[in-house]
């Protein structure tokens, strides 16, 4: 699985984008000992700066109160970022826009935290798909060494 660390930024992850935190915890404790890191942002902006620092991610993104919002960055992000993925997850009261979310390009639509384990397989399994970054020859015998990266 491409998990990313610091000598390796453009690596594939798991972003959650929300307001309170509820879905990041939820899926760390379904993730623990899986070593994927949840990448939490608080805006769309953020998030859109995340995706463009590693544009094949996961990205988990809470239904705004204004559903248009929401429709209209999923619909950009998926044809700005094709190998991403997009997942929404939303308040039951808001199920009626699964479909329209669907069809601007989520590859999930949640209401419910009892379905983050299918949330997590998904973004596990999108993850282990995303190729390594080509790396230089010196990159990777730095990368391979016991202690790992030099210091600039």
């Amino acid at each position: 699985m491409n998990i990313d660390t610091e000598e390796n930024i453009a690596v594939a992850r798991l972003i959650v984008c929300e307001r309170d935190g509820r879905w990041a915890v939820a899926l760390r404790r379904e993730l623990a000992g899986a070593g994927v890191r949840v990448w939490e942002t608080r805006t769309l902006e953020d998030c859109r700066r995340e995706l463009i620092a590693s544009p094949t991610s996961f990205v988990v993104l809470q239904m705004a109160r204004d559903a248009i919002e929401t429709l209209r960055f999923v619909a950009l992000q998926t044809r700005e970022f094709p190998t991403a993925r997009l997942a929404v997850a939303a308040k039951r009261s808001q199920a009626a826009f699964e479909w329209p979310i669907r069809e601007a390009g989520a590859v999930h639509f949640l209401c419910s935290p009892r379905q983050v384990g299918l949330l997590a397989r998904m973004a596990c399994r999108h993850l282990a798909q995303v190729p390594p970054p080509q790396r230089s020859l010196t990159e990777r015998i730095w990368a391979s060494l016991p202690w790992g990266v030099r210091s600039a």
